[in-house]
Formats: structure tokens, C-alpha cells, sequence
């Protein structure tokens, strides 16, 4: 009995402490996603809670996202979800290609290319949002399908600005592979584009859901662009069509912003469950060459 009462306490002094900071981290970090999930079901449109469990729940601001004429939230969800996959699908396609070529092919400039995406991705990508309006103002004069003001502009700046680490990210898996597979393909008879698709592809699909996943979480997210680019109504997306409802000094109304968030994390949510065995490997793919 007092073994079984030694080990209680020596359990209690060593691993107490553990779960007591592992607890408190879990609230730190779910009490945000509390906030918003009860802000939303405010009627008062207030992030002031009166008490930890609300008296009052209403489902009105949900309502007034689909039922109101002057708020086109779905419009603005497709937009957001069309861009999104766009964005994820051109990524995976483009990152994966060039990162295969500069990894396995030799041509001229492989490596000042590879130089300059790494020398590209030391400054903030900030700093070129000035230099890509001017651009995009002045494509949109010869073609104003790809220029300011267009979803498919703003495809185009979201891919650009994006392929830097993901070349690089999958230039590291692909360094992984070994080269012996690309020899013994070859001595078949396999071209490098067969080497690409029946042995790179296959190999490298947990790396390339990572990206995917990265990709359609951040586009999904972004706002400064979004806001800069789609200025008619219909065309935004769901994190600048939101935004009306808290722009206001003294109409701040976060019920409706909550609640459009809350439905714009349930695409998120389910890409990330439905990717989720392929995150833990593809986030360490690449890491150690070995």
C-alpha cells in the first residue's frame, strides 16, 4: 500500500505539472475559436459576453448572410472557394514541374535559377504589392480579363508570389529520391516525363497534398490582395465581403463577421480531415536526404 501510495505522489510531483501546462495551453488556444463560435450566435452583434455560456443563442446572423439582398455572401464563398482550388491546383502542377526540373534535368541557368528563387524569397512579399498594382493597371488596358479588378488577375499575382517555396519545398523531396530510380527507369526506356508521372508523382503525393493544403488555406485567408484587386461587390471574396461589417467607426456589427467566418473554415476543416494521413509524412518529406 505505501509503494502504491509512492508512486501516486512521485506521478503527482513529475507529470502534474505537465498536464496542468498542457491545459492551459489548450485554453489559450481554443479561447478564440470559443469567442467567435459564441459571437456568432449572438443577437446583439457584440463580442462582449455577459457570461462563459451565453443566455441567448440566434441563428439570425446566419440568416441575414443568406437572406439579406445587399450581402451576396454567396457569391463571394464561391469566388473564394473557385480562387482557392485554382490557386492549390496550379501551385501543386507548376511547384511540382519546376521542382523536377531543377532537380533532376541539366540545362543552362539551372542554377543561377535556383539562386535567384532563393535570393527572391529573402524579402517580404510586401514590398512588391505597389510594383504588382502598377503592373496589373496597365495589363488591364490590353487585357482586361487578366488585369485589375479580375479573378483571374488576382490568380495570377497569387500564383507568382507562391512558387518560390513550393519549388523549393519540393525541390527537397525530390533531392530525396534516389537517383537510382531514374537510372533504371531510364535503362526501360523511360523518358523524363514518364520519370515524372509514373515515378516522382506517386512517390511524391504526400508533399504535394501538404502544398495543396498550404496553398488553399492561404488563398482562402488572404485579404490585402483580395481587397486591392476584386472591387465590385459580386466579385470579392468571402475575407473582403466581410469586411464591410466591421469597417464602420461606430456600425461595427461582428455577429455577421463571425458567422461568415465560421462557414468559411468548414472547407478548410474538411480538405485538412480528408488530407490528414498524407500532412505528418509530407511535412518531414525532404528534410533529411538520406
Amino acid at each position: 500500500m505505501s509503494t502504491q501510495k509512492l508512486t501516486i505522489r512521485k506521478w503527482f510531483r513529475e507529470n502534474l505539472w505537465r498536464h496542468a501546462v498542457a491545459l492551459g495551453m489548450s485554453i489559450f488556444a481554443l479561447f478564440p475559436l470559443y469567442l467567435v463560435v459564441i459571437s456568432s450566435l449572438n443577437p446583439t452583434g457584440s463580442l462582449q459576453l455577459t457570461s462563459f455560456i451565453p443566455r441567448e443563442i440566434s441563428w439570425n446572423n446566419y440568416k441575414l448572410l443568406f437572406t439579406s439582398p445587399a450581402i451576396p455572401f454567396l457569391s463571394w464563398f464561391r469566388n473564394s472557394l473557385v480562387i482557392a482550388i485554382a490557386v492549390a491546383i496550379f501551385s501543386v502542377f507548376i511547384g511540382a514541374s519546376s521542382a523536377f526540373a531543377f532537380s533532376r534535368l541539366r540545362f543552362k541557368g539551372r542554377k543561377q535559377g535556383v539562386q535567384i528563387l532563393l535570393l527572391v524569397q529573402m524579402f517580404p512579399a510586401i514590398l512588391a504589392l505597389s510594383a504588382v498594382y502598377v503592373i496589373m493597371e496597365r495589363v488591364y488596358k490590353f487585357a482586361p480579363n487578366l488585369g485589375l479588378g479580375s479573378q483571374a488577375g488576382l490568380l495570377l499575382v497569387y500564383l507568382g508570389g507562391a512558387m518560390g517555396v513550393n519549388i523549393w519545398l519540393l525541390k527537397g523531396f525530390v533531392d530525396s529520391i534516389p537517383v537510382e530510380l531514374d537510372e533504371a527507369a531510364k535503362i526501360d526506356g523511360a523518358s523524363p516525363m514518364q520519370i515524372y508521372w509514373l515515378i516522382f508523382v506517386p512517390l511524391a503525393a504526400p508533399v504535394l497534398a501538404v502544398v495543396a493544403l498550404l496553398s488553399f488555406i492561404g488563398t482562402l485567408n488572404e485579404y490585402i490582395l483580395a481587397r486591392l484587386f476584386l472591387v465590385e461587390m459580386e466579385s470579392r471574396t468571402v475575407a473582403v465581403g466581410l469586411q464591410q461589417f466591421i469597417a464602420g467607426q461606430y456600425s461595427q456589427n461582428w455577429g455577421p463577421f463571425a458567422a461568415g467566418s465560421i462557414l468559411l473554415s468548414i472547407p478548410i476543416v474538411a480538405i485538412f480531415l480528408s488530407l490528414q494521413r498524407y500532412i505528418v509524412s509530407g511535412l518531414t518529406a525532404g528534410s533529411v536526404k538520406g
